[in-house]
């Protein structure tokens, strides 16, 4: 990435490894599932095309991702299960989950058609995803043995309660019969009033699909009179099993014992609570602007495989453009985003109880969401060119805690966009003109922005400054308020609506005319800006230096480091904050020995 003055709120970042020796378990499960399902008329209470569908998905992910062992999955769930010594970037969760839930997102539909060749989709799908830590196999197991058990319990229920209302009972009524019945009182009311028998049902419903990878002998082609070679290839294959718990499962696959360990015992009595233990809540902090940042995987290669146009492909970034609409549509707690070639940054409101702040979740639903709306748009913009593999994005959650840091945060990939989008049109240019990529990047080495204009103008004849504004300034998306006015000029009415516009960010010109894009009055008065010490801010980004934000209403973020206090805005600080202060006092007691107060500190 480029290097500029707001380059400082990379360190705002956290890493979210997940450490060895724990195994990584990713589940992904359906995002409004219900309401999905009903808008598609998925049968009730299985539609077989339907979890064929899931299957297909996961078996593709699978055959992606050679560090993902095994697999099970029922309904609109899926957990995946790597490796033991896997390194899959490296272990961050967060790249982890956005990365497989976006492919197994782009998968489902670009694999509709197979399942519902009839059918156009209805209802845009999506999906969430969490890392769950198995610090051992037994924890493994367990796993496996609730997710099958789940299978089996919400199958037979539903079998009966769809059963029930098929026969002319209301859904309240069928609930009612339905609740407190134990296992084998639901399997009389299926044999008894409709001749089913529970275990006659398809496997695939009752104990739900797993997908797991195999080693099997595969002879190498060899010459005449020579003794033929054998090795060993991967396959992965589907399977539905009673007990994919049980040690005898387990040992009649020797490489899941391989890569993942052996199952010492069965198990039973798999109480939920004990793996709750293991399924962390990583929350965001409160009162702190949350980004979504998602990039493209590898779209270097896809850009490439799809064609797209040199340095820009103007289609490209207007299906960006229009998946990033539809995810501020969808999400109502985002409230601008910005985005510039296969990157898109969403900003959500300070206040924001969107799926209580949890990080793998909001992060899973954004790139998901927007991963879906990317395959499903792909006709409109292009509907002559074929979509030749589904695309995927990672994404990951930074908190900013002022207004200024949020501000500097966008400035930062603002000028990022103009220096990169410098760099590419003048490299593209040379490399059109017949120069390697390598020379091209030789004339380019250490070039500043003045040089790159110059040379567009002299070598090519282009005035930089003319360019398509969308190439140099990115993408803003927002709401703002669309007028309706008469003939006669009188405003009828007036509704809000997303729009794209691409305005210069980095100066304040664009804030000062949307003041409630961040909710907060453009400029501010020395009267307002009594401010209040946020101190679940100043904890929890208490490092070294030391961050402290001192409010949503005062434009300051100041450091505290070396014994002296300085603003990140200006240099030395001119508010007269010195550590001799009481409330610098009390600031540092409270980083040295991290102790909140009870109430905010008013200034």
């Amino acid at each position: 990435m480029a290097n500029s003055k707001y380059e400082y709120v990379k360190s705002f970042e956290t890493e979210d490894e997940v450490m060895y020796p724990n195994l990584i378990l990713l589940r992904i499960h359906g995002r409004n599932f219900a309401r999905f399902s009903e808008a598609n008329d998925f049968e009730k209470p299985n539609d077989e095309r339907a979890l064929n569908l899931m299957n297909c998905c996961a078996t593709s992910v699978l055959e992606k991702y050679p560090d993902i062992i095994l697999a099970y999955g029922f309904s609109d769930e899926y957990s995946f299960i790597f490796k033991k010594e896997t390194k899959f970037y490296q272990r961050r969760a967060s790249k982890i989950l956005s990365l497989i839930v976006s492919f197994f997102t782009s998968l489902y539909v670009v694999k509709w058609r197979e399942f519902f060749p009839h059918e156009e989709i209805r209802f845009t799908p999506s999906f969430k995803s969490r890392i769950i830590c198995c610090p051992s196999v037994e924890v493994l197991q367990a796993y496996l043995a609730w997710r099958q058990r789940e299978c089996h319990s919400k199958n037979q229920y539903n079998t009966c309660f769809w059963m029930l209302v098929k026969s002319g009972k209301s859904e309240t009524e069928a609930h009612d019969i339905l609740k407190g019945t134990q296992k084998q009182e639901k399997n009389e009311i299926l044999f008894q009033q409709f001749g089913i028998n529970y275990k006659n049902l398809p496997s695939m419903y009752r104990q739900g699909s797993c997908i797991l990878k195999t080693e099997v002998d595969e002879t190498v082609k060899i010459p005449d009179n020579e003794s033929p070679v054998k090795r060993l290839r991967k396959m992965v294959k589907i399977v539905h099993s009673e007990n994919i718990a049980s040690r005898s499962f387990w040992n009649d696959y020797s490489y899941l014992c391989k890569e993942l360990g052996c199952f010492e015992q069965n198990v039973n009595n798999i109480k939920h609570e004990y793996l709750k233990l293991f399924q962390s809540e990583n929350k965001l902090l409160p009162f702190t602007w949350i980004v979504i940042r998602i990039d493209g995987s590898h779209f270097h290669r896809f850009s490439d495989v799809q064609g797209f146009e040199k340095p820009n492909d103007e289609l490209a970034l207007k299906l960006m453009n229009a998946s990033a609409v539809a995810v501020l549509e969808e999400f109502n707690d985002i409230v601008f985003a910005y985005g510039v070639s296969d990157e898109y940054s969403f900003i959500l409101k300070k206040n924001t109880q969107l799926y209580q702040r949890r990080a793998s979740e909001i992060v899973s639903a954004v790139v998901s969401f927007f991963s879906s709306t990317y395959v499903i748009k792909w006709k409109e913009l292009f509907p002559k060119k074929e979509l030749k593999y589904p695309p995927n994005f990672d994404g990951r959650a930074v908190c900013y805690p002022s207004y200024e840091i949020i501000r500097d945060y966008l400035a930062w990939r603002q000028v990022d966009c103009h220096i990169n989008n410098q760099y590419n049109t003048c490299f593209w240019m040379l490399v059109k003109s017949g120069k390697s990529t390598r020379e091209a990047q030789s004339l380019l080495k250490g070039t500043q922005a003045q040089e790159k204009i110059q040379m567009l103008s002299q070598l090519f004849g282009i005035d930089y400054n003319t360019l398509p504004v969308i190439f140099r300034n990115g993408s803003s998306v927002f709401w703002d308020k669309e007028m309706m006015v008469t003939d006669n000029g009188v405003v009828a009415k007036s509704h809000k609506k997303v729009v794209v516009e691409h305005p210069n960010i980095i100066e304040d010109d664009f804030w000062g005319a949307h003041p409630l894009i961040l909710e907060v009055t453009y400029p501010r008065t020395p009267k307002e800006r009594s401010a209040i010490i946020n101190t679940v801010s100043l904890l929890a980004l208490a490092g070294s230096p030391k961050w402290f934000d001192y409010g949503s209403t005062q434009r300051a973020c100041c450091c505290l480091h070396g014994g002296t206090a300085l603003c990140q805005w200006s240099g030395p600080c001119t508010c007269s904050w010195k550590l001799q202060h009481p409330i610098m006092r009390i600031l540092q007691h409270m980083v040295h020995n991290s102790r909140p107060f009870a109430h905010p500190i008013m200034l």
